[in-house]
């Protein structure tokens, strides 16, 4: 039987290697990885989640979880696998102007507070943890989104949403005091250069989020795997042949870190280390069981924020064949 000839667009992460260097390829495809970023471009060009929603570029793509919740919950013809190739907790991404006087997650409200978009998952998730965690009212901070919205959505009443002006850069406009706040899913660049005007909401955020995970028990979800669903309909064994590549993939990241000096951090292996102790041994867990408090909890934030437009049963967002994992 010829192997199945199919397009993947991922960022470059380590667990993604084994798809770049080709030791790892699902069983009968032929494939063709391709390297696109989101907000930076990689080899491949930027606006991967984009140019799958809006265009059905590739044949199988990392995709923002936000995003995808939206498009399921409206009947897009996208289907995910329970892949879940980005995390990240919304705490240590939460930046502020040290001259605004915020002190707490409370002193936010009446603030104007940068994003990505709206919709942007980290975006979610930080608006969902400040309001869970924190008692923190999302509806009473005036939010700055960077750019246009990635699928457009009815904004809630009551709700204040405003776009950038032209020419204007968020993280410029956080250093210089025009905003207050911001919560991205990268660093602004004042703080990779080393600005002194931006520090983090939270004086030791790592603790915090160390905190989270004991209370929740999860790392949370950024991004999925997910399908044109022509694809799963004429072939639907490739969900489980994509999910078992990455998974391979997964395994073979976790052995790069054996070696001291495989990354460029003079103490990798000990963070390595000090982060198994306390989330455990897979703390990227995939697979449906796994990761359904995790689901559950962002798809509760989602439909508050007024971004999915019905409830979804977690089994609805992925593959039939993959429900069992």
């Amino acid at each position: 039987m010829a192997k199945l000839k199919l397009t993947m667009a991922l960022s470059h992460y380590d667990r993604h290697i084994p798809f770049f260097d080709g030791t790892v390829v699902p069983k009968d495809v032929e494939l063709t990885v391709l390297e696109v970023g989101q907000s930076y471009p990689l080899r491949h060009g930027l606006d991967r989640h984009e140019r799958m929603l809006q265009k059905g570029e590739f044949d199988i793509c990392e995709l923002s979880l936000s995003s995808y919740l939206m498009a399921k919950s409206r009947g897009m013809p996208f289907t995910a696998i329970p892949v879940f190739p980005r995390r990240l907790f919304s705490l240590s991404q939460m930046w502020v102007n040290v001259g605004a006087g915020i002190k707490s997650p409370a002193d936010l409200i009446g603030r104007k507070v940068g994003l990505s978009t709206f919709q942007t998952t980290l975006s979610v998730l930080a608006k969902g943890d400040l309001q869970s965690e924190y008692g923190v009212a999302w509806r009473k901070i005036h939010w700055i989104v960077s750019k246009e919205e990635t699928l457009p959505f009815k904004t809630q009443e009551g709700v204040s949403i405003e776009l950038v002006p032209p020419g204007k850069k968020i993280g410029a406009m956080l250093e210089n005091g025009e905003i207050d706040a911001l919560m991205m899913p990268h660093p602004p660049q004042a703080v990779v250069r080393g600005s002194d005007k931006i520090g983090r909401l939270f004086a030791d955020a790592k603790q915090e989020e160390i905190r989270y995970f004991r209370k929740n028990g999860f790392y949370p979800i950024m991004h999925v795997v997910a399908f044109k669903d022509e694809l799963l309909e004429q072939h639907p064994w490739l969900a489980k042949s994509v999910m078992a590549a990455f998974e391979l993939a997964k395994e073979a990241c976790k052995h790069y870190y054996d070696d001291p000096n495989w990354s460029r951090l003079a103490w990798g292996r000990h963070l390595f280390e000090e982060e198994r102790k306390i989330l455990g041994e897979d703390p990227w867990p995939y697979g449906v069981k796994k990761n359904r408090a995790n689901l559950e909890r962002f798809m509760g934030y989602s439909l508050d924020q007024g971004l999915m437009e019905k409830k979804l049963a977690v089994e609805e967002l992925f593959a039939p064949m993959t429900h069992d994992t």
